[in-house]
């Protein structure tokens, strides 16, 4: 948990802080011609989503879900209504008109809708105390959650395949953001499902 939490501290503290001033000037992400909504629905996806990585790690926790089930359950509440599914709905809508190209484009917004779906079948796993496929879904929901995350940890490697093939430095950026957009959300994917898959290990025999 140590190392997850301060994964997550330090991609905060770097990502955040340029949209507290609401100025869209200082954003990372430039606004595509013709859609003035699109620097206010990131900052609400960045704040719903913010909300979202910190409960999702607190929701893993072993040691809270173990001593403290009633947190547990109430910061689930937060994780899915006012962090997951409404940063995913606004991943989803600025998704869709990316700036960096359509490839990136249907990425973004098939990871919104596995996030959304996911988190949607967790919850309701839950609610009708079906507590091992909640499990399984809420496994996936943290995947994608940790989607942009990834996608930034895997921006030098996609730099690093495109760069010997690309002279021009905006479809470098094009390029690498699409390599490892794609590569984010398939590496997740199959990390959660091998981690549902996997086999405990046996008691140890004294």
């Amino acid at each position: 948990m140590a190392p997850l939490a301060l994964v997550v501290a330090v991609f905060l503290a770097y990502s955040v802080p340029p949209y507290l001033t609401l100025d869209p000037g200082r954003s990372r992400v430039p606004a595509p011609a013709g859609f003035g909504a699109h620097y206010w629905l990131l900052v609400a996806h960045i704040a719903f989503g913010t909300v979202a990585i910190v409960g999702v790690v607190l929701q893993i926790w072993p040691w809270l879900r173990r001593t403290h089930p009633v947190a547990h359950r109430r910061i689930g509440r937060v994780y899915v209504f006012a962090g997951a599914l409404p940063s995913a709905v606004m991943a989803g809508t600025i998704g869709a008109i990316s700036p960096f190209g359509p490839v990136v484009a249907a990425i973004d917004v098939v990871a919104a809708v596995l996030w959304f779906g996911f988190t949607v079948a967790g919850w309701r796993a839950g609610r009708q105390r079906r507590f091992g496929d909640h499990r399984k879904w809420m496994v996936r929901s943290f995947a994608m959650t940790m989607n942009t995350l990834m996608t930034r940890a895997l921006s030098p490697i996609g730099f690093l395949v495109v760069m010997p093939r690309v002279a021009d430095k905006d479809s470098l950026i094009l390029d690498a953001a699409t390599v490892s957009g794609v590569l984010s959300v398939l590496s997740l994917l199959l990390l959660s499902q091998w981690w549902l898959d996997r086999k405990p290990k046996p008691a140890s025999v004294r």
